[in-house]
C-alpha cells in the first residue's frame, strides 16, 4: 500500500478514535465511530483475496447496522428527553438500544457471529487493529453510559459471552479465530464487571490490550496462522517460544502472571456484590479458556514439526521484528501481577 494512503487511514483511525473519547454530543460520538469503520476498511481489503473481500464485506455490513442502531437510539433520546448529550440518556429504551449497538459492534455475545469469520479473513496486523484499537471507542463510551444501562442485561450479556468465548474455541485450529472467541471470551468478563466497577473495566481493557498485542506480534514473527504451523517456533526461536507460552498462559488467566489479575479482582467484586453464581460460571468458562491456551502451549513448546534437515536454519536470517515493542509488552503480560497494589490505586 502506498504510505501517503497508509499514513492517512492510521490518522483518520486516530482521530476517530480520538473524536469518540471527547465527544459528549450523540452526533459527534456517532460521527468519530464512522470515520473508526471507514478507515479500516481499506487496510482490511488491501490484500485483493477473496477471503479478505468477504471478511470486509461482513464487517461493513455489522457496523453500518450498529451505526444505524446507535444514531436511533441517540435521536429517540433526543425526540423523548429534548437531550443530545451522551450521559443524558434518560430513555430506557435508547439505553438498551444504544447497549446492543455496541455490543454489536465489539463482538459481544449473542451479537458476536462475525467477529471470528471476519478476523479469519484478515492478515495478522489488521487482526490485530481490529482486536485492540477498534475496541477502544465502543468502550469509551459505555464507560459514560455504564450507570445509565441495565445491569442485569450487562450480566446476562457478559455471562453468555464467556460461555461461547470459552466453549467456540475449543475445536479451533485457526489461531485467528481462537483468538477471536478469546476477546469474545475476555469481552465478556469487562462487561460483566461494567456496572459495579468501571475501574475493573477499563483495567482489564488495558491488559487484554497488550496481552493481544503481544500474541499477534509473536504470530507475526512466526509468520503462523494454524496451530500445527506453530509448532516450528520453538526450532526458531526458543526463547520466543517461552515468551509465547507465557503471554499465552497469561491471556488464560493463570496465576501468577498478569493475566490473573483482572480475573481476580472481578471475581472478588462479585463476589462482594453477593452475585456468586455469575461468578461460579465465570470462573469454570476460565477453565474452557485456559484449555484451548493449553492446547496452543502444547503446540508451540512440547511438539516438534517434521522438516527436512537440508533447509536453511531459519534462526541464522537477519531478525527484522519489532524488538522494543514486543519485549515491552510481553514483560507487561507476563509480570505485572506483583505491582497490583500500586495498578489499583492508580486507576481511579
Amino acid at each position: 500500500m502506498n504510505p501517503t494512503v497508509l499514513t492517512i487511514l492510521i490518522s483518520s483511525l486516530g482521530l476517530g478514535t480520538t473524536l469518540t473519547f471527547i465527544g459528549s454530543h450523540w452526533l459527534l460520538v456517532w460521527m468519530g465511530l464512522e470515520i473508526n469503520t471507514l478507515a479500516i476498511i481499506p487496510l482490511m481489503i488491501r490484500q485483493h483475496h477473496p477471503r479478505a473481500v468477504e471478511a470486509t464485506t461482513k464487517y461493513f455490513i455489522t457496523q453500518a447496522t450498529a451505526s444505524a442502531l446507535l444514531l436511533f437510539a441517540g435521536i429517540t433520546n433526543a425526540w423523548t428527553s429534548g437531550e443530545w448529550s451522551l450521559t443524558e440518556m434518560i430513555n430506557p429504551a435508547s439505553a438498551t438500544l444504544a447497549l446492543t449497538a455496541l455490543a454489536l459492534k465489539i463482538g459481544l455475545a449473542p451479537l458476536h457471529f462475525w467477529l471470528p469469520e471476519v478476523l479469519q479473513g484478515l492478515d495478522l496486523t489488521t487482526g490485530l487493529i481490529l482486536s485492540t484499537w477498534q475496541k477502544l471507542a465502543p468502550f469509551a463510551i459505555l464507560l459514560q453510559l455504564y450507570p445509565l444501562l441495565n445491569p442485569n442485561l450487562l450480566l446476562s450479556l457478559g455471562i453468555l459471552s464467556t460461555i461461547i468465548g470459552g466453549w467456540g474455541g475449543l475445536n479451533q485450529t485457526q489461531l485467528r479465530k481462537i483468538l477471536a472467541y478469546s476477546s469474545i471470551a475476555n469481552l465478556g468478563w469487562m462487561i460483566t464487571i461494567l456496572h459495579y466497577a468501571p475501574n475493573l473495566t477499563l483495567l482489564n481493557l488495558i491488559l487484554y490490550i497488550i496481552m493481544t498485542l503481544t500474541t499477534f506480534l509473536l504470530l507475526k514473527i512466526f509468520n503462523s496462522t494454524k496451530i500445527n504451523s506453530i509448532a516450528s517456533s520453538s526450532t526458531k526461536s526458543p526463547l520466543l517460544s517461552i515468551i509465547t507460552l507465557l503471554t499465552l498462559l497469561s491471556l488464560g488467566g493463570l496465576p501468577p502472571l498478569s493475566g490473573f489479575m483482572p480475573k481476580w479482582l472481578i471475581l472478588q467484586e462479585l463476589t462482594k456484590q453477593s452475585l456468586f453464581i455469575p461468578a461460579t460460571i465465570m470462573a469454570l468458562m476460565a477453565l474452557l479458556s485456559l484449555f484451548f491456551y493449553l492446547r496452543l502451549c502444547y503446540a508451540t513448546t512440547l511438539t516438534m514439526n517434521p522438516n527436512p534437515t537440508n533447509m536453511l536454519s531459519s534462526w541464522r536470517t537477519k531478525p527484522n521484528h519489532p524488538t522494543l515493542i514486543l519485549l515491552t509488552s510481553a514483560t507487561l503480560s507476563i509480570l505485572l501481577l506483583p505491582l497490583t497494589p500500586t495498578i489499583f490505586t492508580l486507576i481511579p
